[in-house]
């Protein structure tokens, strides 16, 4: 008897020694999964009226495609947008699919998801919707690629829970060759090339996910982005956009029939 009171305190004291540290190991690695890629968040008050345009947009419905993502979707142009690279391919040749565009610049993965949860997506149900998103987030130490393809995945998620017929052309992450320091562009290509590499892991075939890598109609032989297609090495000139559209678009048709 006296054994067995000794083992009970014992027991205690371990516990009241350990106990907190234990928590404490379990609430860091809570905080380390819930990171800024996954966490839903709103932006700046300059950019709530983007979301608020796409909120009424939604709210009229009559939408079968739907254009997702940062500032490289944002310039297909459309209804909330001003004019960009793509527009005058946009307005010829995606309106009559009834497609809708909302990209916004600067956007990352939490700030998509936001927007999923708060409104974009409550009134429509698209019969396809193309997604690309996470340059914005592998910038130097924002996000590692392992939690950018998380922050893709909880969107993809997201879009099929809301909408569960609606069928997605994931895009991978286009190249880009931005900054002065070598290292740190090779760093970031890498990090953008580790995404894509997890996110191709969505595919199911086309029945709710089709995904495209289509980076390397955006190159040169040499593996280097040409200035006529990618000025500032991100961003899409409209010859750029007519590569886009033509490599996307029989399988957005097959999507949406």
């Amino acid at each position: 008897m006296y054994r067995m009171i000794s083992l009970l305190t014992l027991a205690a004291a371990l516990v009241a020694t350990f106990g907190p540290a234990l928590r404490a190991d379990q609430k860091d690695s809570n905080q380390t999964k819930l990171h800024s890629a996954i966490k839903p968040t709103p932006r700046d008050a300059k950019w709530m009226p983007r979301h608020e345009k796409f909120v009424e947009i939604a709210k009229r419905g009559d939408i079968d495609l739907l254009f997702l993502g940062d500032s490289i979707t944002d310039a297909w142009g459309g209804e909330g947008h001003g004019k960009g690279g793509g527009s005058e391919i946009f307005d010829n040749e995606f309106k009559s699919k009834k497609a809708a565009n909302f990209g916004i610049g600067g956007d990352r993965t939490q700030h998509v998801l936001w927007r999923l949860q708060n409104g974009e997506f409550d009134s429509i149900k698209p019969k396809a919707l193309m997604l690309m998103i996470g340059t914005n987030n592998s910038n130097g130490k924002d996000n590692s690629a392992e939690e950018i393809a998380e922050g893709v995945e909880a969107i993809v998620k997201e879009i099929q829970k809301r909408s569960p017929k609606t069928k997605v052309l994931l895009l991978a992450i286009f190249p880009r060759a931005t900054g002065k320091d070598p290292a740190a562009r090779e760093a970031q290509s890498a990090k953008l090339v580790a995404v894509n590499a997890r996110i191709a892991k969505l595919d199911d075939g086309g029945k709710q996910v089709k995904f495209m890598d289509i980076g390397q109609k955006f190159k040169a032989e040499d593996g280097s982005i040409p200035k006529e297609i990618m000025p500032d090495q991100l961003h899409l000139s409209p010859k750029g956009y007519r590569i886009w559209a033509d490599a996307v678009t029989p399988a957005l048709e097959e999507l949406l029939k």
